[in-house]
């Protein structure tokens, strides 16, 4: 693994950035400047003024997507700040471009100010056809990302919180099949309550399940222990663990159908996985270690697994969503990206896999499935007009 890290760093130090701004237009003679700028440019502006929805006509609008951050929740680096953000930044701006065709630009901002933060995403509004928010702690990503979807009327979408979430019920939808099990039915434990994991409690209340116990650093949310969280953990604490339990993780997973981790390394051991109900499934997301090995999820009886590394079976990895989900967005000119969408999202995703072909290893589609993104954006933009959510220019 050490042998990526530094090709990667001698790839980085070469290309000197991983995007760069590419035009649509000739700019050979003076008849196509006066097109593309003075004096042909002030009818396109003249026209907007006009009519502010034919900015979608005339300008790049309906393809952009801002990349925006603070550097505070960078991968497992944690805060870097937003220089060092960069790269990974320019990293997800390439991936829209590559499996969605989107034009991304990287915003990384000097302020870990959540009410400046807003206010600097409401004034760049106007510029770009959707946001996404990236890497910015919890709880302050929900408090932005849940403002700035009051005030816009474009998509916003954190993708450590949504885009995560969704990969994981795409996976529990087909891991439920081959169990032969029910969303209604089953005992999920998740260890985790930052940005994906509340995000992921969230997905699994949508989505029907009843018995969800939540962990974060300072352990099982309790409603008891209310009044002690921040807002996130008080949400969170409404609807899990609704009988108030005080148990360890070890205890909690007794009986558990699935555990899902989206925290720290070596949190469970292959013995709590045997402790388990009967199939169990292990999500163990936490990057680059997770919160057990393949090897001991097995060893305790684990019968589908899934992690976020390339190197083994059934990836999560957001790249399955977030380029496709824009894509329908910006097609259908959604004013936001709602609850149903990303469930239909996660549904679209789970479906890529045919019953002949779901196995324990097979649960979720490839990265490089080129169905991807095409089947995602389809649901995304179908649910956007059917439920009235789009611009009406």
């Amino acid at each position: 693994m050490s042998d990526i890290y530094e090709k990667s760093l001698l790839a980085h130090a070469q290309w000197k950035g991983k995007i760069s701004i590419n035009i649509k237009v000739d700019l050979k003679d003076k008849a196509d400047l006066a097109l593309a700028y003075t004096p042909g440019v002030a009818q396109p502006c003249l026209a907007i003024k006009a009519d502010p929805e034919s900015v979608y006509q005339y300008t790049w609008k309906g393809n952009s997507v801002a990349v925006i951050t603070d550097g505070t929740a960078v991968l497992g680096l944690g805060d870097i700040g937003p220089k060092a953000s960069l790269p990974v930044m320019e990293g997800k701006c390439a991936l829209f471009k590559a499996f969605a065709g989107i034009d991304a630009v990287p915003i990384a901002l000097d302020t870990k100010d959540p009410e400046e933060i807003i206010k600097i995403c409401q004034a760049l509004a106007p510029s770009f056809g959707g946001f996404n928010l990236e890497d910015i702690a919890a709880p302050r990503c929900v408090q932005i990302e849940r403002a700035l979807k009051k005030t816009l009327d474009i998509p916003v979408f954190h993708d450590d919180q949504h885009g995560t979430a969704i990969v994981v019920a795409a996976g529990l939808i087909n891991a439920l099949k081959l169990v032969h099990k029910e969303f209604k039915e089953i005992k999920v434990v998740v260890s985790g309550a930052g940005a994906a994991g509340s995000s992921i409690m969230f997905m699994l209340r949508n989505l029907g399940v009843k018995s969800i116990l939540g962990f974060s650093k300072e352990g099982i949310l309790r409603k008891s222990n209310r009044s002690s969280y921040d807002f996130l953990a008080q949400e969170l604490s409404e609807f899990t663990n609704p009988d108030d339990l005080d148990l360890t993780l070890a205890q909690a997973l007794v009986g558990a159908d699935v555990f899902i981790g989206v925290s720290a390394p070596r949190l469970v051991t292959s013995a709590m996985v045997s402790t388990m109900a009967k199939d169990p499934i292990v999500f163990a997301l936490a990057n680059p270690e997770p919160e057990i090995t393949v090897e001991e999820a097995k060893q305790g009886g684990a019968r589908i697994i899934a992690t976020g590394r390339s190197d083994f079976p059934n990836q999560v990895n957001n790249v399955l969503v977030f380029p496709g989900l824009f894509r329908g967005a910006l097609d259908a000119k959604a004013t936001q990206i709602t609850e149903t969408m990303k469930i239909e999202a996660a549904k679209a995703l789970a479906s890529l896999i045919t019953d002949q072909e779901l196995s324990a290893a097979y649960i979720i589609p490839s990265v490089f499935d080129p169905r991807v993104a095409d089947t995602v954006a389809a649901q995304v933009s179908r649910v956007a007009i059917e439920t009235g959510m789009i611009r009406k220019g």
